[in-house]
């Protein structure tokens, strides 16, 4: 087992692999955010963990940003570029923001607050 060297990491990227994430693309996106991490020398400031279901299925494919504490929703192989691109900008992809946290997770917006039973 690797064990990974933290010190200077500035975001973790939490790569939903659940069920439903993976019918998304969950792989593909999680190599798509890699391989931008590698691309831009971001190796030590970005790191990824692959996950299992992060429940919210229907928001598929899941990413969530922390220390930020941000949740996107309905990543995508490019959307998950462009997130390692604006996390090194001291950005955030605003149009895949699913909750943000201040001190608690808040709803970006309607369907966010929503949330379903599984079966």
């Amino acid at each position: 087992m690797t064990t990974w060297n933290l010190q200077g990491t500035v975001n973790h990227l939490l790569i939903c692999n659940g069920s439903s994430c993976k019918k998304n693309k969950g792989e593909e996106i999680a190599e798509a955010i890699e391989d931008e991490i590698e691309k831009q020398g971001a190796g030590s400031l970005i790191h990824t963990t692959v996950t299992r279901c992060n429940g919210r299925c229907s928001d598929a494919c899941v990413v969530i940003s922390y220390p930020d504490g941000i949740w996107y929703r309905e990543m995508t192989p490019k959307s998950g570029k462009a997130l390692v691109r604006k996390l090194l900008e001291g950005e955030q992809l605003e149009d895949n923001i699913l909750y943000t946290y201040d001190g608690q997770l808040i709803a970006a917006s309607a369907k966010g607050a929503k949330g379903k039973k599984k079966k």
